[in-house]
C-alpha cells in the first residue's frame, strides 16, 4: 500500500512500522496508506491485536509532514478512511491496539500513540506537542491529552510546547511501560501474544463500552449496557464463548476463545 509503511503478521498478531525516513513523518499518502491498513486490520476476523511502531532508532514519528504541507499537501487534506495516521477517527476498531514508542514521539506521531489502547516506550522515548510553535494546533490531542492526564500538565503541553522525557510521561499515565530500547519490541510482541491468548468478544466489549461512554453519563452507560443496547455486548452475551468461559472455570482448564 505504501513504501513507507512495513507490515507483518504472525498468527493473528499484526506489526505495522512506519518507515518513512528521516522523522518517520506522515504525508496525506502515507495516512491514507494507514487508514486501509488498520480498516483491513478491523475487518479481518483472523487478526486480534495490532502493534505500531516507527523504524530506526530516533524517531517513534514527529507526526504530520511540514515540507510536505509547504509543497502542496493541505493541513486539513483527505488524510483517509482512519482519519490523520489511520487510527484517529477509525470507527468501531475493537481489536486492542499497542504502541511501541521507540524514539521522538511528538505532534501528530503523540496524537497516533494516544489512539491506541496501551503505550510501551523506549527508555530514550520524547514526548511533545510542539504544534504552538508552527502556528496550529494539536487537535486530537487537545481533546484527548487533557482526558487521559492531570488537566494543567495537559495544557502546559498544548500551550508551551514543551518536551516530557520517558520517566515524566509515565509518571502522568500515558505510558505504560519504560523498557531498554532492545527489549522495546520483544515485550511488544509479548504482550501482544498474551492479548492474542484472551477472548476477542470481551475485548471488542470492553472498547466499544470505553469508547461509547465517555460522552455519556454512567447512568446512561450502564443501562446501555444491561439493556444489551451495545452490538458487542449483545453478540458477547449470546455467544459460544460466553458458555465457554463458564464452563472451563467449572471444568477448571483453560478456556478455548473462538470469536463466535
Amino acid at each position: 500500500m505504501s513504501d513507507y509503511i512495513r507490515t507483518r503478521q504472525d498468527g493473528g498478531l499484526l506489526e505495522v512500522v512506519i518507515d518513512r525516513p528521516k522523522a518517520n513523518a506522515i504525508d496525506l499518502a502515507t495516512s491514507r496508506a494507514l487508514g486501509l491498513i488498520f480498516r483491513d486490520f478491523r475487518d479481518d476476523p483472523t487478526l486480534r491485536v495490532a502493534i505500531v511502531s516507527g523504524a530506526g532508532e530516533k524517531f517513534f514519528c514527529a507526526g504530520w509532514d511540514l515540507k510536505a504541507a509547504a509543497s502542496g499537501d493541505a493541513v486539513d487534506g483527505d488524510y483517509g478512511v482512519g482519519g490523520f495516521g489511520g487510527l484517529q477517527e477509525l470507527r468501531d476498531l475493537n481489536k486492542p491496539v499497542i504502541c511501541a514508542v521507540n524514539g521522538i514521539c511528538c505532534g501528530g506521531g503523540l496524537e497516533i500513540a494516544l489512539s491506541t489502547d496501551l503505550i510501551l516506550a523506549a527508555e530514550h522515548a520524547t514526548f511533545a506537542l510542539p504544534e504552538i510553535r508552527s502556528g496550529t494546533v494539536a487537535d486530537a490531542a487537545s481533546i484527548k491529552l487533557p482526558k487521559r492526564i492531570p488537566y494543567h500538565i495537559a495544557m502546559d503541553m498544548l500551550l508551551t510546547g514543551r518536551w516530557l522525557d520517558v520517566h515524566e510521561a509515565h509518571r502522568w499515565g500515558f505510558v505504560n511501560e519504560i523498557l531498554p530500547a532492545d527489549r522495546l519490541m520483544e515485550r511488544a510482541w509479548e504482550l501482544a501474544r498474551l492479548l492474542a491468548s484472551g477472548p476477542p468478544l470481551v475485548y471488542a466489549a470492553i472498547k466499544e463500552i470505553v469508547r461509547e461512554a465517555e460522552g455519556s453519563t454512567f447512568q446512561t452507560a450502564m443501562n446501555k449496557i444491561t439493556k444489551r443496547q451495545f452490538a458487542t455486548v449483545d453478540r458477547l452475551y449470546s455467544s459460544e464463548d460466553q458458555l465457554e468461559g463458564a464452563r472451563a472455570f467449572a471444568e477448571k482448564r483453560s478456556p478455548v476463545w473462538k470469536g463466535e
